[in-house]
């Protein structure tokens, strides 16, 4: 393929968006970013602020399957099929099971390893570009357990585990009874993994590097057609200057890639967090999984979060406010010093079946690139997935193969 040129259109304002706008303006690219969440409730601006380079193995496995049954959220866990979105999540749970079967776990393996290996090269490039190096803590992160049994069984399941460039160690007697909540049967620390500590302020940063480097934003909602061969973009309606284009649009990248003959699986992984601004958290810790209960605890700049659930619906479907109150009821259970009223936030991972995201150029109109997908790995891989970008864009090397993630495994659709 020729290198594109000119201007480019991104679609979606989130993480991953940014970065890659900005990858591209840096590249020479006149980038006009098109967002459509002034309120900036995306998954990208309520997650957990971890930079999880340790999350090697895909959650397309048989270890998830087999474990479905007792993490279901009827049973207490933390995986949520509301009856009224089986048409949503049993087509995918369907294609999640062959993605599942062991020779494409393999590959799926190797592939977001070794994007996660260039994750946090990535990100200190890009922070280094940002200017802003307080943006991100590489100080690890702690996986704690309430009880014995699960602390023996979590301990060999991370033992065994592909963990990829992240390293983990034991934690002493007084390092437990420092943490929060109680009591702490055992814990680990991951040693070399990192948080942001803000991410409105990353968001800030990102939006004005873009704007130093010539791009612009425009609000509305966008849809993709083809003219002539060639992606063009309509916002409210309104045809666009041609040029090429970036889909960045999360769980919404689907429905956009649709009218362009592209079969997009994906489905809104939905979790929910309860943010506190009264508590006495302390300001050094770094994130804490509770592993037995399924939830991992941030401190940010000005709040603490509590994050948990995947729930498979759609994104527009309302919320549930059960997963909210066994959230609140962790929160109590563990003795978390944490003080109500909490504020509730809901927002949609966008994910593929097999786990893996989508990047790369079209194959039915080349002057399309995309990259979303990236499930609970949007903000891990955003830097990395920004470089790529920017390297699809000039036909340039890439710093790992691109055909696993191209949206041609998935095959096509006819168009209209």
């Amino acid at each position: 393929m020729q290198p594109m040129q000119g201007k480019m259109i991104v679609i979606g304002g989130g993480v991953v968006g940014l970065a890659s706008g900005l990858a591209l303006a840096r590249a020479g690219y006149r980038v006009t970013v098109i967002d459509d969440d002034p309120a900036r409730e995306a998954a990208s601006w309520g997650n957990a602020g971890h930079i999880a380079i340790e999350q090697v193995a895909p959650l397309a496995s048989w270890a998830t399957i087999c474990s479905l049954p007792r993490r279901r959220f009827a049973a207490g866990g933390a995986v949520g099929l509301p009856p009224a979105a089986w048409r949503r999540w049993l087509p995918f749970g369907l294609r999640l099971l062959g993605a599942a079967r062991p020779a494409r776990f393999a590959v799926g393996k190797m592939a977001l390893g070794g994007l996660l290996a260039e994750a946090m090269p990535a990100w200190q490039r890009l922070i280094q570009a940002l200017r802003e190096p307080d943006l991100l803590r590489i100080d690890g992160h702690l996986v704690a357990w309430s009880g014995a049994d699960t602390a023996e069984a979590g301990w060999n399941a991370w033992m065994a585990a592909d963990i990829g460039t992240a390293a983990f160690r034991d934690t002493s007697a007084a390092e437990r009874a420092c943490l929060p909540g109680g009591p702490i049967a055992d814990a680990i620390r991951f040693t070399n993994t990192a948080q942001i500590a803000d991410l409105g302020a990353l968001d800030r940063a990102l939006r004005a590097a873009l704007m130093a480097s010539g791009g612009s934003f425009r609000a509305g909602r966008a849809t993709l057609e083809t003219i002539d061969g060639a992606a063009r973009v309509r916002l409210d309606g309104a045809l666009l200057a041609e040029g090429p284009v970036l889909v960045a649009a999360g769980a919404r990248s689907g429905a956009l890639l649709t009218p362009i003959g592209h079969r997009v699986p994906i489905i809104a992984e939905r979790g929910y967090h309860l943010r506190c601004r009264d508590h006495d958290w302390p300001a050094d810790l770094p994130p804490i999984v509770y592993e037995d209960r399924s939830i991992i605890v941030t401190r940010y700049a000005d709040c603490v979060q509590v994050a948990s659930f995947v729930e498979f619906a759609d994104a527009d479907t309302p919320a549930d406010p059960a997963k909210w109150e066994r959230l609140e009821a962790h929160v109590a259970a563990l003795g978390l010093p944490l003080r109500g009223p909490f504020t509730r936030w809901m927002g949609a991972r966008p994910t593929l079946p097999d786990y893996l995201p989508a990047i790369g150029r079209s194959a039915r109109t080349p002057n399309l690139l995309y990259a979303f997908g990236h499930q609970h790995l949007g903000l891990t891989l955003s830097a990395v997935t920004g470089e790529i970008v920017a390297a699809l864009a000039a036909d340039a090397a890439t710093p790992v193969a691109m055909a696993p993630f191209s949206l041609e495994r998935f095959g096509s659709r006819k168009t209209i």
